[in-house]
């Protein structure tokens, strides 16, 4: 395999006889951020659930670090050092900020289940626990449960959990959506804070974050990959402006030809 942080290598998915993701190859070094964009139903998060295991693959290898990952399970693929956010809000509602964080930690901080051990006294990790609050701007929420935090923290919430683990493959899926210009700011200023270093894959529909944050743009229709390159290129690719034109949705089409 590639020692790429992510390698995919001839990607397929079928639902019955319904082709959704048909030979998708992509190489991602380590420390790049790219993006993946598309029409609508193009299948990109279809895609990100293949990479992190939540669906089987009808054909295809995945890469992680070098190593082959295609048939692990999820768990085992995030503790191969791949972690994910989700379009919708994945939290503990019940639990608090604090302890939300705190169960990201968990295992990548040597502690499985134990029953004469509490958390609550483990110092090393509420002490991490402290430091990825202070990181992503929730110190002053750790104690309310996350399920009373407004949508805009409820995402930050979700990718403080996503980089807990300490994984160095960083999945977000679709992380400003639904959020108002100045929470879409506040997020990417975020991402790319909490990400230096790492290796970032996003969907994102927004090209305004997209261009911002992005080192490289795969763009993904019908379940192939028509186009990837650093965003300039993308910005000028015909088959790439086609594409848009004639999938999107009027607003998308406008941000591709840089718009946005």
């Amino acid at each position: 395999m590639s020692a790429s942080a992510l390698s995919l290598q001839g990607i397929r998915k079928d639902f019955g006889e319904t082709q959704i993701i048909r030979g998708v190859d992509l190489e991602i070094p380590a420390g790049e951020r790219h993006a993946i964009i598309g029409p609508n139903g193009a299948g990109k998060s279809t895609l990100f659930h293949l990479i992190s295991g939540k669906y089987s693959k009808t054909g295809g290898r995945i890469g992680l670090n070098g190593e082959d990952v295609t048939t692990l399970e999820p768990y085992a693929i995030a503790r191969k050092g791949l972690s994910r956010s989700f379009q919708i809000t994945n939290i503990f509602p019940r639990m608090t900020v604090f302890e939300n964080v705190r169960c990201g930690l968990l295992w990548s901080m040597g502690l499985k289940y134990a029953f004469w051990k509490l958390v609550g006294r483990q110092k090393d990790l509420n002490e991490r626990t402290s430091e990825i609050l202070e990181m992503i701007g929730l110190t002053d929420r750790q104690a309310i449960p996350a399920g009373v935090l407004t949508y805009a923290e409820q995402r930050t919430l979700e990718i403080g959990i996503t980089i807990a683990g300490g994984a160095n493959v960083i999945m977000l899926d679709e992380p400003t959506a639904g959020m108002s210009a100045s929470e879409t700011d506040q997020t990417v200023e975020l991402i790319r804070r909490v990400t230096e270093g790492k290796t970032l894959v996003m969907v994102e529909h927004d090209m305004g974050v997209v261009f911002d944050l992005a080192d490289r743009i795969s763009v993904l229709v019908y379940g192939e990959i028509i186009a990837t390159g650093k965003p300039e290129e993308i910005r000028n690719n015909k088959a790439v402006q086609e594409a848009y034109l004639g999938e999107a949705p009027e607003e998308e089409t406008e941000t591709v030809g840089g718009a946005h």
